[in-house]
């Protein structure tokens, strides 16, 4: 029977007659010898030993992100669909605003004898290994805290420095800061080469609105010939609606989806015990970050949806681990490229590591051949 179009399940869409798919030892499934099969939704999440076998690209290690031999004489551009980070891709604001970001929170507090040179903002990011909280609690240990302060209230005052300093950084960002150098040239070259390009807004840590004005920086001309997913379009995606039932009713496949969810978290916990149980150790695994870790998941799959390319010839350009994190779980090759924040994270499960856009650094070329230096 042939299955109906739809959108979800095209981004699903793998090469037959060439994939072999085990889990727990066991094969999951061998596929017809037909042009395509389509994998149930639960299944599209690939595990590390789905094996791709014809035309392998080697991708710093990671192989699976190219169709096989029949569409060998297709465009690359067919093959390939870009996603960009905003935090620490489209914009690196912490090496440019976050220190003018935290002064401008101590003018707005009536703080006079605050202000961080670069000597002094350097020591104490050096120091907090980037905590902020602790940074504004050295500061105040070495310089002294407000006179007018009791001790209990300094958690309070610390947590309102960097709520007006969030607001100073979210000003700057939309009028003074520029965007990375060299990511115009390159969304540029992925659209000459016609690759799809899409910039992710809904999982940014300033929140869609400001990332969406921070894109409009790129101007009209190129806004014309890229793609947004900020959080309407999220919810408006088929991956998205099935997920999160936003714009449907609470559907079987749905209500799946949601119990498959806690399943997994319960399933980690039990394995973690029992290990644990064995280790004669404590042990107790967070899963607050989850529901962060689905929303990110959701808004790659409607990127990957949107261009009409499947996950695993989706590449993420990603600046957060989190946006790792969430593109290694459903099989999504992913670049790192580094900015301030992130000059001293390890990303071990990133298929290649870039400091910025081209050159000797990030190209369409090198993503296109699969070639790094």
């Amino acid at each position: 029977m042939e299955a109906a179009p739809c959108p979800i399940l095209y981004t699903l869409r793998v090469p037959t007659n060439t994939v072999t798919a085990t889990v727990n030892n066991n094969n999951l499934c061998l596929l017809p010898k037909s042009n395509h099969c389509w994998l149930p939704s639960f299944f599209s999440t690939f595990p590390r030993n789905f094996n791709f076998h014809g035309k392998n690209l080697q991708f710093n290690g990671f192989t699976a992100f190219s169709s096989p031999s029949s569409a060998q004489n297709q465009n690359l551009s067919q093959e390939l669909a870009v996603l960009l980070e905003v935090d620490g891709v489209l914009m690196d604001a912490y090496r440019l605003g976050n220190r003018q970001a935290f002064n401008l929170a101590f003018q707005k507090l009536g703080l006079d004898c605050a202000n961080w040179t670069e000597p002094v903002y350097s020591d104490l990011l050096r120091r907090s290994a980037g905590n902020e909280e602790r940074m504004l609690i050295l500061y105040f240990n070495r310089i002294g805290w407000p006179t007018s302060l009791p001790t209990s209230e300094q958690e309070p005052f610390v947590k309102n420095v960097l709520r007006e300093k969030k607001n100073a950084l979210d000003e700057l960002m939309l009028k003074s800061l520029p965007l990375r150098p060299g990511v115009e040239d390159f969304i540029d070259d992925a659209c000459n080469k016609g690759i799809p390009v899409i910039v992710l807004t809904s999982y940014s840590k300033s929140g869609d609105k400001i990332a969406r004005s921070i894109v409009e920086k790129l101007g009209p001309e190129r806004l014309s010939k890229i793609e947004v997913v900020g959080n309407e379009e999220v919810d408006k995606s088929f991956y998205g609606q099935l997920v999160f039932g936003k714009g449907m009713s609470s559907s079987l496949d749905e209500q799946l989806a949601k119990e498959a969810r806690k399943g997994a978290s319960a399933e980690k916990q039990r394995i973690a015990k029992e290990v644990a149980s064995m280790l004669k150790v404590s042990v107790n695994i967070d899963t607050s970050s989850s529901e962060g870790l689905a929303k990110i998941v959701a808004a790659l799959r409607a990127a990957a949806e949107m261009a009409g390319i499947p996950v695993y010839n989706c590449i993420l350009i990603a600046g957060s681990k989190s946006g790792v994190a969430a593109a290694e779980q459903i099989g999504m090759p992913r670049v790192v490229l580094r900015s301030s924040f992130t000059s001293r994270a390890e990303f071990p499960s990133a298929n290649a590591i870039m400091d910025g856009f081209g050159g000797a650094d990030l190209t369409i070329s090198k993503l296109c051949k699969k070639r790094w230096s």
